[in-house]
């Protein structure tokens, strides 16, 4: 009975631990250009304008994505005000969510240990942890397919009711539509896809009559067509550029400037998965083999990782967090081979956790040879203790791991787990001057100073990210498009071409005017005699005001 209680005491000293590092670190950090920067900015003028159809970046058009996220970061503005945990509020949920939905799926499909594990599994994964922590749309995305997926696997197994079928078919078909909702469809697309591979794979032809795809379709429109239908009307151009240029052409083409060779996403796949390396291979083998029954979950889940990391793969668009819907189905993959793991296999893989912290704290002292100017080694310098602490707690979690093991299997897998997430989480925390350089916070205070509600900004040959968000306002962009091209062409009277239209206006500006502008463009501007007066400066900007006097 004493270990029972100590066992449970443990588990709820350990949940909430993890939940007190989880929430806070979303506001521990500087909101980083360029996805931080930009969806919080989004949503900071979708309150201010109380325009809720047409999404807009920098008073821009803006349709590379559809909305929900940017509503829910709207919703949190509205309700606690602006700042960076509030901005990363949506997909720090979305990182709990996919916790605790394996955890419940692997529970009610394999057994209690199941569910356990996966929950240690997915939480602790360095990738998934941190880009729970990072203002992006694919942890939003990966929850909503996480819903799908496991809403699918409650509805599919063997000994589900016709009530629990059909009520978990409808989850998921709502799941894919959040997915849609999110990113695009991909989040109908790629669930489709691993459905046709699973039938064949798997034999399970009966699968197609078990979908529930009338009610099922009902509910995906009734998510779905309300703002595709309303942001059409509004603005004609959208259809064309939402459904040809960011889907087709981003899958075929190199559009987006994102190419990488095909085995792109191993090394994120890798270095995303610790600390579970060592079982990652045995665990994904698990969905090789069948099971007694109709439905094989397994295999479905195994087909979900596989289809989907091949997609992104042979795509021509690549980015490292676009392989993140298959850690879910991984790690109940894990869980599933934790549950009978043998010792040798675990003290291997807390051995690898070990040698990765040794080898973290031996390549500690070239950690500054990655600055690339005098400016950012202060910055790189400042890291050091955070991931000498990480290394040290990778290196020490995986050694107790290792005594633990002969022991105490559950044990083992426990410490494993939170160290793993401990460590990526110091890795984030320690980033934050780094990111402060990025987003150029340090420039803020004294821009401010500066402004005045009638004051005009500039961004001249460079886009900003994340100061648009700290300063409250936007900017006019001048001779640099960047990603905002598409709305610059439905609406070319916000911004200026060519930097000689900028100058002549510049000169003729009958108030007070701010520009950021990028560094070698400042001295061309200088040399032309540009009135301008430095209010702030690093190596990647210059912020100037058209006031001479103070």
């Amino acid at each position: 009975m004493r270990a029972i209680l100590n066992a449970r005491v443990l588990f709820w000293i350990g949940l909430v631990t993890f939940c007190v590092v989880w929430f806070y670190g979303l506001g521990a950090r500087v909101l980083v250009p360029t996805d931080e920067g930009r969806y919080a900015e989004m949503a900071r003028e979708m309150v201010a304008t109380g325009n809720w159809i047409t999404t807009r970046l920098n008073g821009i058009k803006y349709f590379e994505k559809p909305p929900l996220q940017v509503w829910m970061n709207a919703l949190t503005f509205e309700l606690f005000g602006l700042g960076e945990w509030q901005a990363r509020l949506w997909t720090g949920l979305c990182g709990l969510f996919g916790v605790a939905a394996v955890a419940f799926t692997g529970k009610r499909l394999f057994g209690p240990s199941v569910g356990r594990n996966a929950a240690l599994v997915l939480g602790s994964s360095v990738l998934w942890a941190m880009l729970g922590h990072i203002n992006t749309l694919d942890m939003g995305l990966s929850a909503m397919m996480t819903l799908a997926l496991c809403a699918l696997l409650l509805a599919q197994r063997d000994d589900a009711s016709a009530t629990e079928q059909r009520n978990w078919m409808l989850w998921c078909w709502a799941g894919m539509a959040l997915a849609v909702m999110s990113k695009g469809l991909i989040g109908i697309v790629l669930p489709g896809a691993v459905l046709f591979i699973y039938t064949f794979v798997a034999r399970d032809w009966s699968i197609w009559k078990r979908l529930h795809i009338g009610a099922g379709l009902l509910v995906f429109f009734l998510i779905t067509t309300p703002w595709f239908v309303l942001v059409s009307l509004d603005n004609p151009e959208f259809p064309h550029f939402f459904f040809i240029h960011e889907h087709l052409q981003r899958f075929t083409s190199k559009i987006h400037h994102r190419a990488g060779p095909l085995y792109y996403f191993l090394p994120i796949l890798l270095l995303g998965m610790v600390p579970w390396l060592g079982v990652l291979v045995q665990g994904v083998l698990q969905g090789v083999r069948n099971v007694p029954g109709t439905f094989q979950p397994k295999k479905m889940l195994l087909v979900w990782a596989g289809f989907i990391f091949f997609f992104f793969s042979i795509s021509s668009s690549k980015l490292p967090s676009y392989i993140l819907p298959i850690f879910p189905a991984l790690a109940l993959l894990l869980a599933c081979y934790l549950e009978r793991v043998s010792q040798r296999v675990l003290l291997l893989n807390a051995a690898l956790l070990t040698a990765l912290g040794i080898a973290g704290l031996a390549l500690l002292q070239r950690v500054p040879l990655l600055a690339n100017t005098p400016f950012e080694l202060p910055l790189y310098q400042a890291y050091l203790p955070c991931i000498a602490v990480a290394a040290a707690i990778a290196a020490c979690g995986g050694a107790f791991a290792m005594l633990l093991t002969r022991r105490h299997t559950t044990a083992a897998i426990a410490v494993t787990a939170f160290a793993g997430f401990l460590a990526g989480q110091c890795l984030m925390l320690g980033h934050d001057p780094l990111g402060r350089y990025a987003a150029g916070y340090a420039l803020v205070a004294a821009v401010k100073a500066e402004l005045t509600p009638q004051t005009r900004m500039y961004a001249v040959q460079r886009y900003e990210q994340s100061l648009p968000f700290y300063l409250q306002r936007t900017t006019k962009l001048v001779a640099h498009a960047d990603e905002l091209e598409f709305g610059l062409q439905q609406q070319p009277e916000l911004w200026i071409p060519e930097l000689d239209d900028f100058v002549t206006q510049w000169r003729a500006e009958p108030g007070k005017a701010i520009a950021i502008i990028r560094p070698d463009v400042y001295l061309d501007l200088q040399q032309l005699g540009l009135p301008m007066r430095v209010i702030g400066a690093d190596p990647r900007r210059v912020i100037v005001t058209n006031q001479l006097q103070p």
